[in-house]
Protein backbone atom coordinates (compact mmCIF):
# COMPACT_ATOMS: atom_id res chain seq x y z
CA UNK A 1 0.00 0.00 0.00
CA UNK A 2 1.28 3.46 -0.82
CA UNK A 3 0.60 7.11 -1.61
CA UNK A 4 1.58 8.34 -5.06
CA UNK A 5 4.11 11.16 -4.92
CA UNK A 6 4.79 11.82 -8.60
CA UNK A 7 4.68 10.34 -12.10
CA UNK A 8 6.95 11.02 -15.06
CA UNK A 9 6.28 9.79 -18.57
CA UNK A 10 8.71 7.19 -19.86
CA UNK A 11 8.63 6.19 -23.49
CA UNK A 12 5.39 6.09 -25.43
CA UNK A 13 3.02 4.57 -22.93
CA UNK A 14 4.74 4.02 -19.59
CA UNK A 15 5.46 6.19 -16.55
CA UNK A 16 8.01 6.13 -13.76
CA UNK A 17 6.07 6.32 -10.53
CA UNK A 18 7.40 7.47 -7.16
CA UNK A 19 5.34 6.35 -4.18
CA UNK A 20 5.58 6.60 -0.41
CA UNK A 21 4.83 3.08 0.77
CA UNK A 22 3.72 1.93 4.16
CA UNK A 23 6.45 -0.69 4.69
CA UNK A 24 9.31 0.25 2.35
CA UNK A 25 9.35 4.07 2.38
CA UNK A 26 9.82 5.99 -0.87
CA UNK A 27 10.05 3.64 -3.84
CA UNK A 28 10.21 4.05 -7.61
CA UNK A 29 8.98 1.73 -10.33
CA UNK A 30 7.88 1.55 -13.95
CA UNK A 31 4.16 1.34 -14.67
CA UNK A 32 3.61 -0.09 -18.13
CA UNK A 33 0.63 1.53 -19.82
CA UNK A 34 0.56 4.18 -17.11
CA UNK A 35 0.31 7.01 -19.64
CA UNK A 36 -2.94 5.64 -21.03
CA UNK A 37 -6.38 7.07 -20.40
CA UNK A 38 -7.48 4.20 -18.15
CA UNK A 39 -4.64 4.72 -15.68
CA UNK A 40 -4.48 8.51 -15.81
CA UNK A 41 -7.04 9.07 -13.07
CA UNK A 42 -5.51 6.43 -10.81
CA UNK A 43 -1.93 7.69 -11.06
CA UNK A 44 -2.62 11.12 -9.60
CA UNK A 45 -0.26 12.40 -6.92
CA UNK A 46 -1.88 11.97 -3.52
CA UNK A 47 -4.01 8.96 -4.40
CA UNK A 48 -3.75 5.92 -2.16
CA UNK A 49 -3.10 2.70 -4.07
CA UNK A 50 -2.17 -0.95 -3.66
CA UNK A 51 1.26 -1.54 -5.19
CA UNK A 52 2.88 -4.77 -6.33
CA UNK A 53 6.58 -4.48 -7.21
CA UNK A 54 8.51 -6.98 -9.31
CA UNK A 55 12.12 -7.03 -10.42
CA UNK A 56 14.79 -9.59 -11.25
CA UNK A 57 17.25 -7.83 -8.93
CA UNK A 58 16.47 -5.81 -5.81
CA UNK A 59 18.65 -2.87 -6.90
CA UNK A 60 16.86 -2.49 -10.26
CA UNK A 61 14.04 -0.02 -10.92
CA UNK A 62 11.47 -2.79 -11.22
CA UNK A 63 7.84 -2.72 -12.35
CA UNK A 64 4.78 -1.62 -10.43
CA UNK A 65 1.31 -3.08 -10.78
CA UNK A 66 -1.12 -0.51 -9.40
CA UNK A 67 -4.66 -0.95 -8.07
CA UNK A 68 -6.77 2.01 -6.86
CA UNK A 69 -7.58 2.24 -3.19
CA UNK A 70 -8.65 5.81 -2.33
CA UNK A 71 -8.70 8.97 -4.43
CA UNK A 72 -7.72 11.82 -2.12
CA UNK A 73 -7.38 14.25 -5.01
CA UNK A 74 -11.03 13.96 -6.01
CA UNK A 75 -11.94 15.66 -2.71
CA UNK A 76 -9.70 18.66 -3.43
CA UNK A 77 -10.85 19.79 -6.88
CA UNK A 78 -13.04 22.51 -5.36
CA UNK A 79 -10.46 23.53 -2.75
CA UNK A 80 -7.49 25.06 -4.61
CA UNK A 81 -5.56 26.09 -1.50
CA UNK A 82 -5.85 22.61 0.01
CA UNK A 83 -4.75 21.20 -3.34
CA UNK A 84 -1.66 23.40 -3.21
CA UNK A 85 -1.00 22.21 0.35
CA UNK A 86 -1.24 18.60 -0.78
CA UNK A 87 1.20 19.22 -3.64
CA UNK A 88 3.57 20.90 -1.20
CA UNK A 89 3.58 17.94 1.19
CA UNK A 90 3.91 15.31 -1.54
CA UNK A 91 6.74 17.09 -3.32
CA UNK A 92 8.59 17.53 -0.01
CA UNK A 93 8.38 13.78 0.57
CA UNK A 94 9.56 13.11 -2.96
CA UNK A 95 12.72 15.18 -2.63
CA UNK A 96 13.52 14.77 1.08
CA UNK A 97 13.07 11.05 1.75
CA UNK A 98 15.85 8.60 0.92
CA UNK A 99 15.04 5.63 -1.29
CA UNK A 100 13.57 2.52 0.38
CA UNK A 101 13.90 3.67 3.98
CA UNK A 102 10.77 2.85 6.03
CA UNK A 103 9.02 5.69 7.87
CA UNK A 104 5.78 4.11 9.18
CA UNK A 105 4.87 6.95 11.57
CA UNK A 106 5.36 9.55 8.85
CA UNK A 107 3.28 7.44 6.47
CA UNK A 108 0.42 7.36 8.97
CA UNK A 109 0.72 11.12 9.57
CA UNK A 110 0.64 11.78 5.83
CA UNK A 111 -2.58 9.83 5.46
CA UNK A 112 -4.14 11.82 8.31
CA UNK A 113 -3.01 15.08 6.68
CA UNK A 114 -4.52 14.15 3.31
CA UNK A 115 -7.78 13.14 4.98
CA UNK A 116 -7.88 16.46 6.84
CA UNK A 117 -7.35 18.39 3.61
CA UNK A 118 -10.09 16.42 1.86
CA UNK A 119 -12.55 16.80 4.74
CA UNK A 120 -12.17 20.58 4.76
CA UNK A 121 -11.18 20.81 8.43
CA UNK A 122 -10.49 24.42 9.35
CA UNK A 123 -7.32 23.68 11.31
CA UNK A 124 -5.49 21.84 8.51
CA UNK A 125 -2.82 24.60 8.16
CA UNK A 126 -1.74 23.84 11.74
CA UNK A 127 -1.64 20.13 10.95
CA UNK A 128 0.55 20.86 7.93
CA UNK A 129 3.08 22.80 10.02
CA UNK A 130 3.20 19.98 12.56
CA UNK A 131 3.50 17.43 9.75
CA UNK A 132 6.50 19.33 8.35
CA UNK A 133 8.06 19.38 11.80
CA UNK A 134 7.59 15.59 11.94
CA UNK A 135 9.14 15.22 8.48
CA UNK A 136 12.21 17.12 9.64
CA UNK A 137 12.56 14.80 12.64
CA UNK A 138 12.19 11.70 10.45
CA UNK A 139 15.02 12.74 8.11
CA UNK A 140 17.37 13.67 10.94
CA UNK A 141 16.84 17.44 11.05
CA UNK A 142 14.50 17.67 14.01
CA UNK A 143 14.16 20.90 16.00
CA UNK A 144 14.81 20.99 19.74
CA UNK A 145 12.07 23.14 21.26
CA UNK A 146 12.39 21.81 24.79
CA UNK A 147 14.51 24.55 26.36
CA UNK A 148 16.45 27.71 25.60
CA UNK A 149 19.75 27.05 23.85
CA UNK A 150 21.38 30.00 25.63
CA UNK A 151 20.06 29.79 29.20
CA UNK A 152 18.33 26.42 29.57
CA UNK A 153 15.05 28.20 30.44
CA UNK A 154 11.84 26.26 29.89
CA UNK A 155 9.51 29.26 29.59
CA UNK A 156 9.04 32.23 27.26
CA UNK A 157 10.46 30.31 24.30
CA UNK A 158 9.66 32.60 21.37
CA UNK A 159 12.52 32.11 18.89
CA UNK A 160 14.47 29.36 17.14
CA UNK A 161 18.12 29.72 16.19
CA UNK A 162 18.64 29.11 12.45
CA UNK A 163 22.12 27.75 13.24
CA UNK A 164 21.43 25.29 16.05
CA UNK A 165 17.72 24.56 15.36
CA UNK A 166 17.10 25.04 19.09
CA UNK A 167 14.60 27.23 20.88
CA UNK A 168 15.66 30.57 22.38
CA UNK A 169 13.84 32.42 25.17
CA UNK A 170 12.66 35.99 24.82
CA UNK A 171 15.28 37.59 27.08
CA UNK A 172 18.24 35.81 25.49
CA UNK A 173 17.00 36.33 21.96
CA UNK A 174 15.89 39.96 22.12
CA UNK A 175 19.30 41.43 21.11
CA UNK A 176 19.37 39.10 18.06
CA UNK A 177 15.68 39.44 17.16
CA UNK A 178 16.31 40.10 13.45
CA UNK A 179 18.51 37.00 13.07
CA UNK A 180 16.17 34.50 14.68
CA UNK A 181 13.09 32.64 13.49
CA UNK A 182 9.78 33.12 15.29
CA UNK A 183 8.50 30.15 17.32
CA UNK A 184 4.68 30.13 17.35
CA UNK A 185 3.09 29.02 20.65
CA UNK A 186 1.03 26.20 19.12
CA UNK A 187 4.21 24.23 18.36
CA UNK A 188 5.02 24.16 22.07
CA UNK A 189 1.73 22.44 22.94
CA UNK A 190 2.05 19.53 20.50
CA UNK A 191 0.68 16.40 22.10
CA UNK A 192 -0.22 18.22 25.29
CA UNK A 193 -3.96 17.79 24.78
CA UNK A 194 -4.59 21.39 25.77
CA UNK A 195 -7.66 23.34 24.77
CA UNK A 196 -6.89 25.60 21.87
CA UNK A 197 -4.21 23.32 20.40
CA UNK A 198 -6.10 23.35 17.12
CA UNK A 199 -6.37 27.13 16.98
CA UNK A 200 -3.81 29.81 16.21
CA UNK A 201 -3.67 33.22 14.63
CA UNK A 202 -2.90 33.65 10.96
CA UNK A 203 0.46 35.13 11.88
CA UNK A 204 1.28 32.12 14.07
CA UNK A 205 0.59 29.79 11.17
CA UNK A 206 2.75 31.86 8.79
CA UNK A 207 5.51 31.96 11.42
CA UNK A 208 5.30 28.19 11.72
CA UNK A 209 5.57 27.73 7.96
CA UNK A 210 8.55 30.11 7.82
CA UNK A 211 10.22 28.07 10.55
CA UNK A 212 9.71 24.63 9.04
CA UNK A 213 10.33 25.93 5.52
CA UNK A 214 13.74 27.30 6.46
CA UNK A 215 14.94 23.97 7.82
CA UNK A 216 13.28 21.87 5.08
CA UNK A 217 15.06 23.85 2.38
CA UNK A 218 18.34 23.57 4.26
CA UNK A 219 17.92 19.81 4.65
CA UNK A 220 17.13 19.35 0.96
CA UNK A 221 19.92 21.65 -0.20
CA UNK A 222 22.58 19.69 1.67
CA UNK A 223 21.93 16.64 -0.53
CA UNK A 224 20.33 18.20 -3.61
CA UNK A 225 21.56 21.80 -3.93
CA UNK A 226 19.81 22.33 -7.26
CA UNK A 227 16.34 21.52 -5.87
CA UNK A 228 13.98 24.18 -4.51
CA UNK A 229 10.64 23.53 -2.86
CA UNK A 230 8.71 25.39 -5.55
CA UNK A 231 5.39 23.65 -4.82
CA UNK A 232 5.69 24.75 -1.22
CA UNK A 233 6.45 28.32 -2.26
CA UNK A 234 3.26 28.38 -4.35
CA UNK A 235 1.24 27.09 -1.40
CA UNK A 236 2.66 29.64 1.05
CA UNK A 237 2.02 32.43 -1.45
CA UNK A 238 -1.59 31.26 -1.79
CA UNK A 239 -2.04 31.11 1.97
CA UNK A 240 -0.62 34.59 2.41
CA UNK A 241 -3.13 35.87 -0.16
CA UNK A 242 -5.93 34.10 1.73
CA UNK A 243 -4.83 35.73 4.98
CA UNK A 244 -4.23 39.13 3.38
CA UNK A 245 -0.59 39.10 4.49
CA UNK A 246 2.26 40.87 2.66
CA UNK A 247 3.91 38.71 0.00
CA UNK A 248 7.30 38.63 1.72
CA UNK A 249 9.29 35.98 3.52
CA UNK A 250 8.36 35.89 7.19
CA UNK A 251 11.82 35.40 8.66
CA UNK A 252 13.00 37.40 11.65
Amino acid sequence: MGIILSCRKHGESSVILHAFTQTHGRCAGLVRGGAGRRMRGILQAGNEVDLFWRSRLAEQLGNFTVEPRKSHMADLFDAPLALLASSSALSALDVALPEREPHPKLYEATGLLLNSLGNGLEHWPLLLVRWELGLLAEIGYGLDLSSCAATGALENLVYVSPKSARAVCQDAGAPYHDKLLALPPFLLTMGAGEAGTNSASHQDILDGLALTGYFLQRAVSEHRPDVHLSARERFVAGLRRRYGAPMTANVR
